[in-house]
């Protein structure tokens, strides 16, 4: 008696599936998948993105070990882009730097599509994200910058508030977020 093995089809070709659900660090070809939803999430609330389209390829260029995207069926769902940094507080140049020898992580961004929010989709995706900087033997502690109304989120996920960031993007001023990695 010969068997078919499960993953062939009628065909005999090999069906290829994409995952249900898989993260995995962000590539420059990921970066307009990014700039889509971090569009439609930070424009309707704050007028403006935290990163450009520009920036993020610069990133994704630069430090894409720093990323993590959440892909249902090879579609990204939700992200988060990140960049080291080297000193104690974030600074207006934090916005566009990566420092290769900082042992702090810049979360510049985590936003998830629309289609997906309300679902603890970024809570999941910001724990699996500290879960992986915990092994990255460099990183200490992941910095992070928001809005008054997100803190209780960001606490709820571990940060710690630091007061307000010395970082101003036109009107918007925010708070400063730490989370201890290690040590």
């Amino acid at each position: 008696v010969h068997l078919k093995s499960p993953q062939s089809s009628p065909g005999g070709q090999r069906r290829h599936t994409l995952p249900a659900s898989e993260f995995r660090c962000l590539s420059p070809e990921d970066a307009i998948s990014v700039f889509e939803i971090e569009r439609e999430a930070f424009i309707s609330v704050s007028g403006d993105c935290p990163l450009h389209l520009d920036e993020i390829r610069h990133f994704l260029n630069l430090c894409p070990e720093l990323s993590l995207g959440w892909f249902e069926e090879g579609r990204l769902v939700a992200f988060i882009i990140g960049s080291l940094w080297d000193q104690e507080r974030l600074s207006q140049a934090a916005l566009t730097l990566h420092k290769p020898r900082g042992t702090a992580v810049h979360i510049h961004v985590l936003a998830v599509h629309r289609t997906f929010r309300q679902q603890g989709k970024g809570s999941i995706l910001l724990w699996r994200y500290l879960q992986y900087l915990r092994c990255l033997p460099f990183v200490r502690r992941a910095l992070l910058m928001c809005e008054d109304f997100l803190v209780p989120f960001y606490q709820k996920c571990g940060f710690e508030a630091l007061g307000p960031c010395q970082v101003t993007v036109g009107e918007l001023a925010f708070i400063e977020m730490q989370h201890s990695v290690r040590g």
